[in-house]
Order: structure tokens, then C-alpha cells, then sequence
């Protein structure tokens, strides 16, 4: 529901909410969901609550939660490490006794935190890959997905498919992504395969040239039609032109 409600927003629109509570279940959630709309230029009120990103008060208050929410997890980092050292000087074994003792109530609590920081590291890099998956699945296999991902990026950022596919579920689960992304590919012939992906990639830069459309594929080392290493611009174009023919607006817009 979230997912489909946030696809459709567009600028200067506005989501109203009657709590946060009924939007969002934390507030790193909320935070996130925020950043999503000021993303595509819309806005947030919440109708009890002292929060409109439409006016000026209304936005500090966002900074506001956003700072306090930087400090409480400051505080829980330094708190923890505290005790542990506080143990440790008393000889006793440091850690929450609820998670040894396999308390659910303890083990809930951590999954959770665990999920947020998880969710606030995903949030740093959706901007390499939550655009791709959204305009080319369901319509490339996740393998193809993540070559197109991988392309521009540095080796150190760079995705496997289980971690990319991890995220995306994480997304879907939390209504950033539709869940459609996670719809099982359709079978491709040989030859579309290509287009496919050569579309794709100008779909991710539309002033992107053919001969960085070249390199790009070099890099990927995926063979031109006739199974060589090197590509040029003409193989590109041709390959383009069959993308537009196939009918793949989605990827070649």
C-alpha cells in the first residue's frame, strides 16, 4: 500500500497522515520516508502531530527529530560500550543477560536495531541501485540487473546478487519499492538479450554517449553480437534501434 501510494506521488503534492505512528514504525522509518518525498519534490503533514515540510516550522521540526534521532543512537553506542567495560573490570561477562537467557522480548528488541541500522546503511548507496532495480525489473534477470549496477561503481561499492537482492526485500518490506521488482524475469531470447541491456543503460544516463555505452560494456565483459571483446559505437546504435523495435520504453526511455 505505501509502496503503490509513494509510486504515485509526484511534485507539489502532499501526504497526509493523521499520526506518524499510522505511517511509519520507528522514526529512522519516518525520516526515511520523509527524504523519499522531498526526493520527488511533495510533502508531509501529519494532522496531530507538529510536522509539515511545507512550512518553515514544520521543517525545523524535522531537523529537530532527525538530530535527536542521531543523538539517541550516539548515546546507546556509547552506553553500551560503557558497560561493557564496566563489566568486564568486575570479571562478569558483558552483554544483555535477556539475550543469553534467549528472552524473546530481548531478542525482538535486537533484531529491530539491528534492522534500522541495517535500513540507515542501505539508505547510504540506494542511490547506486534502487533506480535501476525500479526501471529494469521485472523486465532483466537479477543478473543482468546487477552488471548494469555494478558498471559506473568502484570495486569496493560494488554488489553480488544475494546482497542486492537482500536489499531490495528489506525495500519492498518497508514500501520504498513495489513488490513487483520481485517478480520472477520472463525468458529473454539470445538476441534480446542485448538490447536489453545496452537499453538499460542508457535508461540509467539519457546523455550518456555511445562510446561510454562502449566502455560500459567493455567493462562489464559482455561480447558484441558477432562474440568480440571490443564494441563500437555502430554496434551500439544498432542494438539501441532493435531496443526501441522490441518495445522496451521502460529501459530505453
Amino acid at each position: 500500500m505505501l509502496a503503490r501510494l509513494l509510486e504515485r506521488i509526484s511534485k507539489g503534492d502532499t501526504l497526509v497522515v493523521v499520526r506518524i505512528d499510522r505511517l511509519a514504525r520507528s522514526l529512522s522509518h519516518l525520516l526515511e520516508v520523509i527524504e523519499r518525498l522531498e526526493a520527488k519534490g511533495a510533502f508531509f503533514r501529519s494532522i496531530q502531530d507538529p510536522i509539515d515540510t511545507g512550512s518553515p516550522q514544520g521543517k525545523f521540526t524535522l531537523q529537530v527529530l532527525g538530530a535527536a534521532a542521531e543523538f539517541e543512537r550516539a548515546l546507546i553506542r556509547e552506553r553500551t560500550k560503557a558497560g561493557l567495560a564496566s563489566a568486564r573490570t568486575k570479571g562478569r561477562v558483558g552483554g544483555n543477560p535477556g539475550l543469553r537467557a534467549k528472552d524473546p522480548a530481548a531478542l525482538c528488541k535486537v533484531r529491530l536495531a539491528r534492522q534500522d541500522g541495517y535500513m540507515e546503511r542501505l539508505n547510504e548507496t540506494a542511490q547506486d541501485w534502487v533506480p535501476h532495480v525500479r526501471r529494469l525489473r521485472p523486465d532483466l534477470a537479477w543478473e543482468d540487473v546487477v552488471r548494469i549496477i555494478n558498471g559506473p561503481l568502484p570495486e569496493a561499492r560494488r554488489w553480488t546478487q544475494g546482497r542486492l537482492l537482500r536489499a531490495v526485500k528489506a525495500y519492498v518490506r518497508d514500501g520504498f519499492l513495489p513488490i513487483e521488482v520481485l517478480a520472477r524475469a520472463g525468458r529473454r531470447e539470445t538476441d534480446d538479450r542485448l538490447p536489453a541491456i545496452v537499453a538499460g543503460i542508457r535508461g540509467a544516463d539519457p546523455d550518456i554517449t555511445l562510446q561510454a555505452i562502449c566502455d560500459r560494456l567493455e567493462s562489464m565483459r559482455e561480447r558484441t553480437p558477432r562474440g568480440r571483446a571490443s564494441w563500437q559505437p555502430s554496434s551500439v546504435r544498432m542494438l539501441l534501434e532493435r531496443a526501441e523495435k522490441l518495445g522496451l520504453p521502460k529501459c530505453a526511455q
